[in-house]
């Protein structure tokens, strides 16, 4: 009985230390899964990540390589944000899926560019070139646009951000359009006369877009980059902090220094 007793003690004395040395914060945290793709989405995510957890927040980043899965993903509930879309594409994929998703926070432009491994400029594309264009709606569409101003082909009047090669009325080069997953352009170059590459693949690929780019979009893009999620989690306390944080002065000078215009802040 004794024995007992003592252990009882030295119990009490025991586990109220091991609690006192234990992080209270560490019971208190939320934690929020965001799907991003690899650059320049999670590399921006890693900046937010200790600011959020001074405020309690762990931030889980799962990378993505395709445009498709982090939508779904967030739809199913297996993530309760995404980052790495524009506003065009989530609003055409939502209507297109049914899916009930929206945005709170506008972040950056990621500038679309024409890249070629085989021509200095677009003047030396031959005639019946290929150029590759990402064969999803809006971003098919803003390619078409791009290479319009560039002045390779010329669309329908009134053809906007959803156009197709079938929009096409003057192409005087006769170059010959070829769809493709826009993850995958980049490394079609090496088949391909040239390219219109979204900027984070252009970036991941290792080309500085205000330097190798024969072509690039203008900041006045309408295409930014948005912290998507469900619209019923619309006013979640801990996403908004998120969303403040994405669009804060240590994210700007980041994008700023990291990625020498090939990626431009909004705010």
């Amino acid at each position: 009985m004794n024995r007992r007793l003592l252990l009882t003690f030295l119990a009490s004395l025991i586990i109220p230390g091991l609690l006192l040395s234990i992080n209270p914060a560490a019971f208190s945290a939320t934690t929020i899964k965001v799907g991003a793709t690899p650059v320049p989405h999670a590399e921006i995510l890693e900046v937010v990540k200790p600011v959020l957890e001074k405020q309690g927040i762990n931030l889980v980043i799962i990378e993505f390589t395709d445009y498709v899965r982090p939508n779904l993903a967030l739809a199913d509930g297996e993530l309760d944000a995404n980052y790495f879309q524009h506003i065009p594409y989530l609003e055409d994929f939502s209507k297109e899926h049914k899916l009930d998703l929206t945005w709170i926070a506008k972040v950056h432009i990621e500038p679309m560019g024409i890249y070629s491994k085989k021509v200095k400029s677009l003047a030396d594309l031959k005639n019946g070139a290929w150029i590759g264009i990402p064969n999803d709606t809006t971003n098919g569409g803003r390619a078409l646009l791009l290479l319009q101003t560039a002045g390779i082909i010329e669309l329908k009047k009134g053809v906007g951000a959803t156009g197709t090669p079938f929009d096409i009325v003057k192409n005087p080069k006769n170059v010959r359009i070829k769809e493709l997953e826009a993850a995958q352009l980049p490394r079609a170059l090496n088949d391909l006369d040239a390219a219109v590459i979204n900027g984070n693949f252009a970036i991941e690929a290792g080309f500085v877009p205000t330097r190798d780019a024969l072509a690039l979009e203008g900041a006045e893009s309408p295409y930014v980059n948005v912290l998507a999620v469900r619209t019923e989690d619309k006013d979640n306390p801990a996403l908004k902090k998120l969303a403040s944080a994405l669009r804060s002065k240590e994210v700007k000078d980041f994008i700023l220094e990291k990625y020498s215009g090939g990626v431009v802040p909004v705010f």
